[in-house]
């Protein structure tokens, strides 16, 4: 169900539906690209199309893996900065980061279950807040990112041998 297809349903299915369009596209963006491709730095930043992807899947553990279910950074084995997130190592492939997009994904979606938008959590090292913004801000970066990947998804498709 898309986001297209709620235009009436209450917050939260909407929330979820906004967050799952989001969260595919952001997939989407490295269909049929090479593996060169996927980090191929276009910008001066750390910014590549797989590390942004990396950078979601690190950005929803903070939210719901640690935010909502309280774990520490460090006993889920996150880095501590979303500038650390965007980091590839050698062994960092589409498939890969996908997987574990998918894995965090899954496990987002398990934490937040049967939980009402007014719940209070309180995992986030700077401060309690509700679920409802939890969601606002996941739908922020997804959104905020996404865009960067499109715009990098058609450089590289402009020049396949941007690199």
């Amino acid at each position: 169900m898309g986001s297209f297809d709620v235009p009436l349903d209450d917050d939260r299915t909407q929330f979820e539906a906004f967050i799952e369009d989001y969260r595919t596209s952001i997939e989407q963006s490295l269909d049929g690209l090479t593996e060169e491709q996927a980090r191929a730095h276009l910008v001066p930043s750390a910014t590549t199309l797989l590390g942004l992807l990396k950078h979601v899947t690190w950005m929803q553990r903070v939210w719901f893996e640690e935010c909502v279910a309280g774990n520490s950074r460090k006993s889920l084995g996150l880095v501590q900065s979303p500038d650390e997130s965007f980091h590839l190592t050698p062994e960092d492939t589409i498939a890969t980061v996908t997987a574990a997009h998918r894995a965090a994904c899954a496990t987002a979606r398990a934490t937040v279950a049967g939980l009402p938008l007014d719940k209070v959590v309180t995992g986030h090292r700077s401060g309690p807040r509700t679920l409802h913004w939890v969601y606002l801000q996941v739908l922020r970066e997804l959104a905020h990112h996404t865009g960067h990947a499109d715009i990098l998804r058609e450089q590289i498709l402009a020049d396949p041998g941007a690199q």
